[in-house]
């Protein structure tokens, strides 16, 4: 395996590096809830779980007490 014939300067090192930061997840405003969120991401508000806008399970309190019944 090829090893490096010379140490690598610090300055060197640092400049491969300045890339290797963490960003910041990018968050997406819901236009029915107002809710940020992942984007791709469904999200759950007020028992319901939404997804590109649109509800894809609702677990409201008032569901689940029919259901019940």
């Amino acid at each position: 395996m090829p090893n490096p014939k010379r140490r690598h300067s610090k300055t060197r090192r640092d400049k491969r590096r300045t890339h290797d930061k963490a960003t910041l997840p990018t968050l997406f405003k819901c236009q029915k809830t107002g809710q940020y969120h992942l984007m791709h991401h469904a999200h759950w508000h007020e028992g319901k779980l939404y997804y590109k806008g649109r509800v894809v399970i609702d677990k409201s309190p008032a569901e689940e007490q029919a259901i019940a019944s």
